[in-house]
């Protein structure tokens, strides 16, 4: 990562803010320079996580809610990738301004992730969100529940948390609640870099939304697919 006083104080205000007011404001200040201080080469995650949600055959013809959109980076790669069919959904309006210049939304609107979103049940085929799990932002709940809820069965959501907080955050310990309630299976869940220059790291969940059917069945639902870890393993894996 860049070594300038502008990006490095930015980055630490966002991760000691302690409210959504702190981060409106952190945005507002940010958002005309923030992806030329967070460069894609080096800021990967947004990247990782648009590749991680192309693999899925529904992100060219379905729709993609970008959640925590940011000024769009996920957007972008998704957009180059094929997907047509993305809104984007941000607490910043400052950040939303700077998505819209990518062109390559089809909605984009404000919205606070620590609370219930105002999006109907089942409205979209994949969720993405990098960069809003991690420290002084979003926790696991309810955002994490609230994606399961907008995205459609068999649908994907497609996240980064930053791996400091992956526990003791509880982002791991809602994870496995919601594969213990048979709403997801968890398709996968990688250590990944996050911002390369830093030595940071995240861990890069896809979860897959379990049918009506598949809900009413009991026990892990890992253990049907050998690429997913059986059950009673950790959830984390290391990418090879």
């Amino acid at each position: 990562m860049s070594t300038r006083t502008g990006e490095g104080s930015r980055l630490a205000q966002a991760r000691a803010s302690h409210s959504g007011t702190d981060n409106k404001a952190l945005y507002k200040e940010w958002a005309a320079s923030y992806n030329a201080d967070l460069p894609a080469n080096v800021y990967i995650a947004p990247t990782l996580t648009a590749q991680a949600a192309l693999s899925f055959a529904s992100s060219a013809t379905g729709s993609i809610l970008d959640a925590g959109c940011g000024t769009g980076l996920v957007a972008e790669v998704l957009a180059r990738g094929g997907a047509s069919s993305i809104d984007g959904l941000d607490l910043s309006p400052a950040m939303l301004a700077e998505a819209g210049k990518t062109g390559v939304y089809q909605k984009l609107f404000v919205g606070d992730l620590t609370r219930p979103v105002d999006i109907a049940d089942e409205r979209y085929d994949i969720v993405t969100c990098a960069g809003t799990f991690t420290h002084g932002h979003v926790g696991p709940s309810p955002a994490l529940r609230e994606f399961v809820r907008i995205v459609k069965t068999d649908g994907v959501v497609v996240a980064t948390i930053i791996d400091a907080i992956w526990e003791s955050g509880g982002f791991k310990r809602e994870i496995e609640a919601l594969e213990a309630e048979s709403l997801v299976r968890v398709v996968s869940a990688d250590i990944i870099d996050y911002v390369q220059a830093r030595g940071d790291h995240a861990v890069l969940i896809v979860l897959e939304k379990l049918s009506q059917a598949g809900q009413k069945g009991s026990g892990h639902k890992m253990q049907s697919s050998p690429a997913v870890l059986p059950a009673g393993q950790p959830l984390l894996r290391v990418r090879a």
